[in-house]
């Protein structure tokens, strides 16, 4: 039988955080403390319940006292596809929902489901239903689909009533605690109900604030009916849309919970659309929702959640001690550590993994792939890889491991390796840890990413076995001296100056005398020469925007140049594109899409079309090449071809993993970081073997 390691111990919790740990009672029921897993997605839906089921039975164990789905599509005449999100269609969905309201009972948690019918929201590709909604008006999908919803009716009405009563005693029956009525982000039809925006009606639907809410007060009193004493009925709202009056805006979501107050057994307040209540931390800061949430606990006697990336365990009990919320809702924080609850509870303050807001969890639901996160590398591997968060398994055997470099898949690799009681020699070559994310943290808008190597230095602290050297530049001798059997190297990546990226897979010419930087030039402390820069982005993750950022911070007239159709246009998936593209305009930054880099000169970049060719010189003094980067492999590479000397050396396996290997994002190298660790000495699987488990959908009979 395996050992598996728990890490940390227990300290004393100052008295003040105990109002944390009190019980809230939710209409029939009690939640042991103020902790609150707000409904999110993931990524993993109908496809991968069991996954699911035991990532959100993992947050029960680590203290949360609710922990809830993320959308449930209550009918097939309103789904979402490519999103993956649970379903509630009809009876055969259940035992999927009750593997994962009995995951999150066996550790003492309530158990939350979100229903949701989109309404104007689903574009049905699946189902190729029709869609409904308040009006008639194209879907409000991410994608800009090219589909209407069409005006609901009367008796539209009331059959949606009846599909919402259904899917609410389907959810009763697979064990789930919390049913939600979801009015919130514009993702669901009462929320169209709600706003004028979407809501054009006449009728007794439409028009006044009554008119406007008489559905979702229908819907609430029939749940709350259907359930009787034995659940609880949230009602999920967005208090603005940020549109001003030509939306929902805070005075009138106000008055409409003053109306139906004490309805509900607790309000869950958000912002909307979803990328508002969401922002990264790179455009918003921690508690940023509080200005449009504390008012709303004056207006009901019933518990009130909310969120706003919280980490800070001061401010959490500011919150409740105000008066502002009953309870600490989080999405973000309990999937960057689904222990927040205990570690707060036993005092563990240095063991926090603190979210990052970079929102690559986000990433997930948009790419239909199982969630990631870069500080929770454990993250949706809960049940694929059996990893836990907070647990390892014990070294198999005594010898020592060499990690080589000090970015996050080093950190990541050692801290881990440590846990498990390998003795571990992490050889720095500069006089930092942190690699990457020590630059990156220190441009514009980024500073809370230095909290992944913040946690993972910490962590090594509290290790006695995992020495650390600094200045320790190796050369494959070094290496082969030191007679340490397992050698690890994750010494990064560079970007590169050539012009290779997506557009071009050869380097493009650069003539003589042309000034050429890249991203690591600039993280370098290396500045353009001259007042004008063309920034080339051809990465199209964060990075071209943020270098384009700092040079007009700096002075320079900036021109971004990107061969897709926006700025940084892989950022949609998180949720975040539109802020960067707002603020590189407002900053006097040209953005110029459309246009491919083919050449450099003294002065000039060469640009054309990518449509037409047309060629387009641009003036500029200096070019930033955001495009690709390439893995620092020199020692990896040496090593390999020095295998022979192995044996003699004491050597039995070298590695690279994360950047080293293959650049990626900095959630890639935590997670190849943690898996390093996690697979040292196991039994590996035959070579075609899948490394993870899944779920395999059953054929239907014929």
């Amino acid at each position: 039988m395996e050992e598996w390691i728990p890490w940390g111990q227990p300290q004393t919790r100052p008295p003040r955080y105990d109002v944390l740990f009190e019980p809230v009672t939710i209409g029939p029921l009690t939640a042991r403390n103020r902790f609150y897993q707000v409904p999110h997605c993931n990524g993993m839906g109908y496809r991968d319940p069991t996954a699911l089921a035991h990532m959100r039975g993992l947050k029960a164990e680590g203290g949360w006292a609710v922990i809830c789905t993320e959308q449930v599509e209550l009918h097939h005449s309103s789904e979402i596809t490519p999103f993956i999100e649970l379903r509630l269609w009809d009876d055969q969905d259940i035992p999927a929902l009750a593997r994962m309201a009995d995951k999150i009972h066996e550790h003492g948690a309530l158990a939350g489901i979100e229903l949701a019918y989109n309404g104007m929201n689903g574009p049905n590709l699946y189902s190729r239903e029709v869609p409904m909604g308040p009006a008639h008006l194209p879907v409000a999908t991410f994608t800009y689909d090219p589909v209407q919803a069409r005006r609901m009716d009367k008796q539209d009405i009331r059959n949606l009533r009846r599909w919402h009563l259904q899917a609410v005693k389907r959810a009763q029956r697979a064990g789930f605690d919390l049913i939600y009525v979801y009015a919130a982000h514009a993702l669901g039809f009462l929320h169209h109900f709600l706003s004028r925006r979407y809501n054009q009606r006449t009728d007794e639907y439409g028009g006044s604030l009554e008119n406007r809410i008489r559905l979702m007060r229908e819907i609430t009193e029939e749940t709350k009916e259907a359930v009787g004493a034995t659940c609880a009925v949230p009602i999920r709202i967005s208090v603005d849309e940020l549109l001003g009056e030509g939306g929902l805006y805070q005075e009138e979501v106000e008055d409409m919970i003053g109306l139906m107050g004490d309805l509900p057994d607790l309000w869950d307040v958000t912002l909307a659309g979803w990328e508002n209540d969401s922002r990264t931390s790179r455009f918003g800061e921690e508690g940023e929702q509080e200005p449009f949430i504390r008012n709303i606990r004056k207006l009901t006697s019933k518990p009130v959640v909310g969120v706003g990336r919280y980490t800070s365990v001061d401010r959490m009990v500011s919150l409740v001690n105000k008066g502002i919320l009953d309870m600490i809702g989080a999405a973000r924080p309990s999937i960057a550590d689904p222990f927040l609850p205990k570690k707060i509870e036993e005092g563990r303050f240095d063991d926090i993994r603190e979210c990052i807001g970079c929102n690559i969890c986000v990433s997930g639901d948009f790419t239909q792939s199982p969630i990631r996160c870069t500080q929770n590398p454990t993250m949706a591997e809960e049940w694929r890889k059996g990893w836990h968060p907070e647990r390892v398994r014990r070294a198999k055997t005594d010898k020592p491991v060499l990690v080589v470099g000090g970015g996050p898949a080093g950190l990541e690799a050692a801290q881990t390796l440590g846990k498990r009681g390998y003795a571990v020699s992490l050889a720095e070559a500069g006089t930092e840890l942190g690699g990457r994310v020590l630059k990156e943290a220190r441009l514009p808008g980024l500073s809370a990413w230095v909290r992944v190597v913040d946690y993972r230095r910490l962590q090594m602290h509290q290790l006695p076995n995992v020495d650390t050297y600094f200045d320790s530049n190796l050369t494959a001798d070094d290496v082969l001296s030191f007679g340490i059997p397992r050698v690890v190297l994750a010494t990064g990546s560079r970007w590169r100056a050539d012009g290779v990226g997506h557009r071009h897979t050869l380097p493009i010419p650069i003539a003589d005398g042309a000034q050429v930087l890249s991203p690591t030039d600039i993280m370098d402390g290396r500045l353009p020469n001259g007042k004008t820069a063309v920034v080339w982005d051809d990465d199209h993750y964060y990075m071209g925007g943020v270098m384009a950022e700092l040079l007009a911070e700096k002075g320079y007239d900036v021109t971004y140049v990107t061969p897709a159709s926006e700025a940084s246009t892989w950022t949609r998936n998180t949720m975040e594109q539109h802020f960067i593209q707002k603020r590189m305009l407002e900053k006097g930054i040209k953005i110029r899409a459309f246009l491919g880099l083919d050449g450099i000169r003294p002065g000039l970049a060469e640009c054309v079309c990518v449509f037409t060719g047309k060629r387009e010189d641009l003036e500029a003094d200096a070019v930033v090449l955001v495009t690709a980067r390439l893995p620092n492999e020199q020692l990896y590479q040496d090593l390999l071809a020095a295998r022979e000397r192995w044996a003699d050396a004491g050597i039995e396996r070298v590695d690279a993993i994360g950047d080293a290997l293959a650049p990626a994002t900095i959630a890639h190298a935590t997670y190849a970081g943690r898996r390093y660790a996690e697979e040292l000495d196991e039994t590996p699987p035959r070579d075609d073997a899948l490394p993870f488990r899944r779920e395999v959908t059953a054929l239907a009979p014929l």
